[in-house]
């Protein structure tokens, strides 16, 4: 009986990611040799800023096409404060990846780690497990590339909302706070929106109202991006789901990164209908690159997230086993003591971060 193989396009990008991805790569081959029933086929693409610095195009028509056809892809980090295209606009082949799959489901997770100190005080905040949805392809996102300078005087960009995104956006999040329900951790959705102030978020939370027919075993509830803000802070233990217009998106999975130890914490995965991205939420770093002292973390846990996306996009248990495997890899590395980034104030390199992971990896129950 032959296995399943899943090709996965790999982008390391710029700075830090071509240092975090042969570690990342190294654990995924173990944890899916340690579970079986699959395998998974990675294939190196160039895109990012250095890339354009090298060759005169940030993402070459050929990786473009391969990403097109991966069962799902797997990214570091782009962009280089020194490289930016005539107009001064950064490097970003990771949102123009957005557009052209339709990535319309930003999931950006705040787990705390065990073992990691948090910056609030309250021992509330060393168990928080909540999960910000950013729409990902329209809001003031979508005036990408398309804003205008009028005559030095007047700057604009559009925001849009659209019915076609939002109701995909919004059974989207009704379905993992189902999902969350099932598994005991919650199942609370709350839209985010200024739907007070702006038509279109009135509009964006009419729909959000609309879809919750179809999804009643999950409670619902609405809040403004300003209050939403100031709760992150004050009592975040309170939130489950959130689902909110991608700057708003934007902004707050920043500040929940903040709230579970930092960038190298948090992953990430950008969802459509037949494609997905998974990349941590740090940038590319370039001030520590070369170093050795990046943190991989966010890359593990991304990984993990592909993994568990494949699981359920395939009806495959062993990729989801194989990405709890890494969660809880990553997970006891940290409860163990000992392990900590040099971000958070440590001497734990990449190396250190990614042997101490391998090691947990290899010692839990399947």
């Amino acid at each position: 009986m032959s296995l399943t193989s899943f090709n996965i396009a790999v982008l390391p990008g710029d700075g830090i990611g071509p240092e975090i991805v042969p570690p990342c790569l190294e654990l995924l081959a173990v944890a899916t040799e340690r579970v079986g029933g699959f395998t998974l086929e990675f294939e190196i693409l160039p895109a990012g800023a250095a890339c354009y610095r090298d060759s005169g195009d940030s993402f070459p028509a050929a990786s473009r096409e391969k990403t097109k056809t991966a069962d799902a892809i797997l990214l570091a980090a782009m962009g280089l404060p020194d490289v930016r295209y005539p107009d001064g606009t950064e490097i970003s082949p990771q949102i123009e990846l957005r557009f052209d799959l339709g990535l319309y489901a930003g999931v950006r997770p705040v787990r705390s780690l065990p073992g990691v100190p948090t910056p609030l005080a309250d021992p509330r905040a060393s168990q928080l497990d909540f999960v910000i949805i950013r729409e990902s392809i329209e809001g003031l996102f979508a005036s990408h590339g398309k804003g205008t300078v009028e005559n030095d005087q007047v700057a604009k960009e559009t925001l849009v909302i659209t019915r076609e995104v939002s109701e995909k956006l919004f059974d989207f999040s009704y379905r993992l706070a189902e999902r969350r329900i099932q598994q005991g951790r919650g199942g609370k959705l709350t839209c985010v929106d200024k739907a007070n102030v702006f038509s279109a978020f009135a509009f964006f939370r009419k729909i959000f109202d609309e879809r919750a027919e179809f999804f009643p075993d999950v409670e619902t509830d609405h809040a403004y991006i300003d209050a939403t803000a100031l709760n992150m802070a004050r009592n975040p233990w309170n939130f489950d789901v959130l689902v909110t217009e991608n700057m708003f998106g934007d902004i707050l999975s920043d500040l929940g990164a903040a709230l579970i130890g930092g960038m190298g914490m948090a992953p990430s995965a950008d969802i459509g209908d037949h494609h997905a991205v998974f990349q941590p939420c740090h940038g590319s770093a370039p001030d520590i690159a070369g170093q050795g002292t990046a943190n991989p973390t966010a890359m593990f846990l991304s990984a993990a997230m592909m993994l568990d996306w494949l699981g359920q996009r395939h009806s495959d248990e062993n990729c989801s086993r194989a990405a709890d495997l890494i969660t809880r890899a990553v997970d006891a590395a940290f409860a163990a003591g000992g392990l900590v980034p040099c971000e958070l104030g440590g001497d734990a390199g990449t190396q250190d971060v990614f042997r101490t992971v391998l090691n947990q990896l290899g010692t839990l129950e399947i």
